[in-house]
C-alpha cells in the first residue's frame, strides 16, 4: 500500500492533518511529543466495533500489548464498552452490542451485531462548537443529523454525559466522523488504561475523491487512498513499535 504523499491543504479552513510520513516520522524523533500531538489534534476517539465484547478487548491487546478497560453501557444504543487512552484527550473504544440490553427501535449502533470480527468502524472528530460546526457542514452539503445529549452508565453507577451529532449517520461507512463535545465532563482518557499515542489516522475507500470533499466540508484533512470497502487504519505508537489497527 502506498503510505506516503502530500496532503491537499484546504483554503480558508482550519486544517487538520492526522498522517505522520517518512519525513514527519523523523520530525517527530527531533520535536517530541508536542509534534506528534497537533498532527492528531482533534481526533477525540476511535470506535473499534466488535460482536461481543471480550474478542474485542483480546484484539486489541494483541495488537498493542494492552488491555481495554473500564468503560460502561449505552441504553440509548444498546451497547458496552472499554476504553484504551491513545493520549491526554483521545482514546480507542472497543464497543459492542450488550446482551442486557434490549436493541433499540434503530437498531445497535454501527450494527455490531453484524460484524464478521473487530474491526474500527467509526470516529469522533471533538468540536466544542459543535452547533456550529454542524450548522457549518450542513451548509456545505454534509448532514450530520441533530445535536444531542449523551450519556453511558458507569461501573460506579455514575452517569458520563456528553453532546453529539447523531452517531446513526454515518457518511462514507464510517470514514467521515461525527462531532462530541465533552464541556466541563472529563475526558474518559484520563482515567483509563494507557495504550500509547496515536500518531495517524488515515482511511480508504472505493470513492476518495467525494470523501475528501466530506471531510473538507469538517474542515479535516486526512489521507484517503482507494480501497475495496471504507476502512480506517489508525497507526499507534507502543511498546512494540509503530502498530497498525485496522
Amino acid at each position: 500500500m502506498p503510505f506516503w504523499h502530500v496532503h491537499r491543504m484546504v483554503q480558508n479552513a482550519t486544517f487538520f492533518s492526522f498522517h505522520v510520513g517518512v519525513s514527519d516520522r523523523h520530525r517527530t524523533a527531533e520535536h517530541g511529543e508536542e509534534a506528534m500531538d497537533r498532527r492528531t489534534e482533534g481526533v477525540d476517539h476511535l470506535i473499534f466495533g466488535a460482536p461481543d465484547l471480550e474478542s474485542g478487548v483480546e484484539a486489541v491487546e494483541r495488537r498493542l500489548g494492552a488491555r481495554p478497560a473500564g468503560g460502561g453501557r449505552h441504553p440509548q444504543y444498546g451497547t458496552r464498552n472499554a476504553l484504551l487512552a491513545l493520549g491526554a484527550e483521545t482514546y480507542l473504544e472497543v464497543m459492542a452490542p450488550d446482551p442486557e440490553l434490549a436493541a433499540p427501535d434503530r437498531g445497535r449502533l454501527f450494527r455490531l451485531e453484524e460484524l464478521d470480527g473487530p474491526r474500527l468502524v467509526a470516529w469522533a472528530l471533538r468540536r466544542e462548537d459543535i452547533g456550529a460546526a454542524a450548522a457549518r457542514a450542513r451548509d456545505r452539503g454534509v448532514e450530520l443529523g441533530p445535536v444531542r445529549e449523551g450519556s453511558r452508565q458507569q461501573p460506579d453507577g455514575t452517569s458520563l454525559t456528553w453532546r453529539l451529532t447523531d452517531p446513526y449517520a454515518t457518511p462514507a461507512g464510517g470514514v467521515v466522523p461525527f462531532l462530541i463535545a465533552w464541556g466541563k465532563t472529563p475526558h474518559p482518557a484520563r482515567d483509563a488504561p494507557e495504550g500509547g499515542p496515536l500518531t495517524e489516522l488515515r482511511a480508504e475507500h472505493p470513492d476518495p475523491e467525494s470523501v475528501r470533499a466530506e471531510l473538507d466540508a469538517l474542515d479535516v484533512g486526512m489521507r484517503v487512498e482507494e480501497g475495496d470497502r471504507p476502512r480506517l487504519v489508525a497507526t499507534i505508537r507502543t511498546g512494540r513499535g509503530l502498530v497498525d489497527l485496522r
